[in-house]
């Protein structure tokens, strides 16, 4: 049941970047975004992430690499549309 609840808890909070990173790539507009606030969510599911791989904890795992990938996008984005 953990397990469960943690699937649930990385796929909608997977999902919610989305709309995020494609608005940002499709528009290219970056200015509201804060560069040092999205290094800092990026530095945290990074942790999470190595957190998740030494308790191998999959819900863990997978949902981090999903956010490293899109905060990631984000990141990429503001860097290169200032």
């Amino acid at each position: 049941m953990a397990d469960f609840i943690g699937y649930i808890a990385a796929i909608l909070g997977t999902i919610a970047w989305i709309p995020q990173v494609v608005h940002t790539w499709k528009t290219k507009e970056t200015k509201s975004l804060s560069l040092w606030t999205n290094l800092l969510i990026l530095l945290t599911v990074t942790l999470w992430l190595i957190y998740g791989l030494i308790m191998m904890a999959w819900p863990l795992i997978l949902a981090n690499v999903a956010a490293v990938i899109l905060i990631g996008a984000i990141v990429v984005a503001k860097l290169l549309y200032k």
